[in-house]
This record gives structure tokens, C-alpha cells and sequence, in this order.
């Protein structure tokens, strides 16, 4: 890593809401980004799903471009046509769907384009970071990590960073020197165990009042009244929370912690009503 290229130019993979403000975000620090997604299968324009996702930006509220000309810095790409592209980039991001199968087949897909000092990270929220490491080839795992931002990643200050058992130190140092001055975040290094720190508690508390609830009877106006602010909470609190991750999301994330702790004492409450999973 000596002679280590500054981050100029980063990719994204994956223009999902998450995906598309970690672009943005990206943005606003003046790196150019490529926003990769899947090809549009039937229209005229392969890159439509990305685009469509980079216009989105404009609509999100809160806003995650610090001013619409940075609109301009991310480049809407696809997987089918733009691999090669990767080779120019510093930092990959993946950032799709939270399944250990797609984003293993998505890194034995782009390994090849990856630049041979780009560092690769994961956005994944709780997927064993060694797990997807077994994915990449030898001379990439050394400059892998899980880089997990939180939902808005403009405004939420977190970032955790987590090393696969072959990420080099000066990866992450060079990672968190990277998101503390340019993207004005606070790191915190997390052990690579089932939903790191921050969803191991927080998705614990939330699918625990969601269980609760329903015991008391107790409808969703009131649930985030009571555990909002009131409780030294955010305002989004406990159902809003939810709608914010995104119910697919914490569907997966919960269902992945029940998969991974089946011995931890409490693995009951980390279940959904059944009318949020269906």
C-alpha cells in the first residue's frame, strides 16, 4: 500500500436508495463516481436503472447533494457494458442487496476489473465480512473490508469499518483517514460478528418493541410516541425507523442475526410480526 494513489474516482455498486446517497455522498466531497446497476433488460438505454436512480437524488428528502452540481460528478453505468471502468477507480463500494449469494457472485463477477491498489469495501449491515472475503481472490483480500454507512449516509455520522481475517492494517488506517476528513464521518472498528455493533443493539431494541407492542396492544402512533424523544430517542423512534431502513432491509438483517446467533439467549425477540414480513 506504500504510494498509495489519493482517492479520486470511486464506484458504486448498486443504485438503490443506499447505494445511490453513498454515491452522492461521495459526490459532495468532489470524487468522481460511477453508479453501477443491473442493464435495463427491455428499454433502448442499458443504463436507465442507474440513471432513473441518480434523477431520483434530486426528489430525496433530506437532501443528499449538497448542491445539484455535484449531480454531475456521478456517472450512471452497468455492469454489462462498463466493468473495465472499474480499473480507474480507488475505492469500490458494494452496496446491493443483503444477501450473502448475490454479493458473492458480484465480486467473483468485478474482481477481475478491480485496480491492483483499489481498496474494495462492503456496505453490507450484519453479513460476515470473512465469509464474503472467501468470494475474492487472493491478492484482493488483503484490501478488503465492510465500510457500513447508515441510512441517510449525508447526515448519519457513523461509519463502522471491518476487517476480513487477511484486511492489511494500513487499508483500514488509509479507509478512516478517507472518511473522517473528506467525508466528515466518525469511524468506530467493529469485530466481524453478526450485524457488527451498532444493528446487534439496534435492530435487537427494535424487533423487541415490535414484539411488545403487539403484546400490549399498542398501535404505531403510539409506539413512536413513546420511544422517540421522549425517551432521548430520534424522532423517527421505532416504526419510522423501520420505514426508513426499509422493510426489505431489516427484514433480511433480522433474519440473517436469527441464522448467526443460535445460541444467544434473546435470539427469540430477533423476529418480525407477521404482518411486516409478508
Amino acid at each position: 500500500m506504500n504510494g498509495a494513489r489519493p482517492i479520486r474516482k470511486a464506484a458504486v455498486l448498486g443504485a438503490g436508495v443506499m447505494g445511490a446517497q453513498i454515491a452522492a455522498h461521495l459526490a459532495n466531497a468532489e470524487i468522481q463516481v460511477l453508479l453501477f446497476e443491473l442493464p435495463d433488460p427491455e428499454g433502448n438505454d442499458p443504463n436507465a436503472p442507474a440513471r432513473r436512480a441518480v434523477e431520483q437524488l434530486e426528489k430525496l428528502d433530506p437532501q443528499p447533494l449538497a448542491s445539484p452540481s455535484r449531480l454531475g460528478l456521478i456517472k450512471p453505468v452497468n455492469y454489462q457494458q462498463h466493468l473495465e471502468e472499474l480499473r480507474d477507480c480507488q475505492l469500490v463500494i458494494e452496496a446491493i442487496a443483503e444477501r450473502l449469494d448475490l454479493k458473492t457472485g458480484l465480486f467473483s463477477r468485478i474482481a477481475p476489473f478491480v485496480g491492483e491498489q483499489a481498496l474494495l469495501t462492503s456496505n453490507t449491515s450484519g453479513l460476515s465480512i470473512a465469509e464474503l472475503s472467501r468470494a475474492l481472490p487472493e491478492g484482493l483480500r488483503s484490501r478488503f473490508c465492510g465500510m457500513h454507512f447508515f441510512n441517510p449516509p449525508r447526515y448519519m455520522h457513523l461509519v463502522e469499518l471491518i476487517a476480513a481475517p487477511q484486511t492489511h492494517r494500513r487499508v483500514l488506517d488509509r479507509l478512516e483517514t478517507f472518511l473522517v476528513s473528506r467525508l466528515g464521518k466518525g469511524v468506530v472498528r467493529a469485530k466481524d460478528t453478526p450485524n457488527f455493533i451498532a444493528n446487534r443493539v439496534g435492530v435487537f431494541s427494535l424487533t423487541a418493541t415490535l414484539i411488545h407492542a403487539q403484546r400490549l396492544g399498542l398501535n404505531p402512533e403510539t409506539v413512536d410516541a413513546l420511544t422517540g424523544p421522549l425517551i432521548q430517542r430520534p424522532k423517527s423512534a421505532t416504526y419510522r425507523t423501520a420505514d426508513v431502513v426499509g422493510l426489505d432491509t431489516l427484514a433480511h438483517v433480522v433474519e440473517g442475526a436469527r441464522e448467526w446467533l443460535k445460541d444467544d439467549p434473546w435470539r427469540d425477540c430477533l423476529i418480525l410480526p407477521d404482518w411486516l414480513r409478508g
